[in-house]
């Protein structure tokens, strides 16, 4: 599994992590401490703004989980991947992203989101 592969999944398990405490241990694993973080509803910085993000979203979606579709496709330091929104045995999911990230020494130090699907 390549490094991108892994921190892909890493910060997927980090959506899907509902123990606040959990949580909070894996972003500080994933995410640098001054990571960025941009889509078209949030615009946060660091652990604690990756923390609140993540947990608003858990409250608004609660039961729902997120799942990677496919491997990513990255070069240098950057990678990009879709990412699914879906309810357990779901044929099609609810929600779809797609987010380019930037590591640095193996954690995500941006994150540029684009949302593609979302529930009415």
């Amino acid at each position: 599994m390549s490094d991108i592969q892994r921190i892909a999944e890493q910060y997927i398990a980090v959506w899907n992590e509902i123990d606040a405490d959990k949580r909070r241990a894996l972003i500080a694993e994933v995410f640098t401490e001054d990571a960025v973080y941009t889509d078209p509803l949030n615009a946060i910085t660091g652990h604690d703004g990756v923390d609140g993000m993540v947990a608003g979203a858990q409250a608004q979606f609660g039961g729902l989980k997120f799942s990677l579709p496919a491997a990513p496709d990255a070069h240098h330091d950057i990678a990009r991947f879709q990412w699914y929104l879906s309810p357990a045995g779901a044929d099609e999911p609810l929600a779809i992203g797609f987010d380019v990230i930037t590591v640095e020494d193996g954690r995500i130090k941006q994150v540029l989101g684009f949302l593609d699907k979302m529930p009415g």
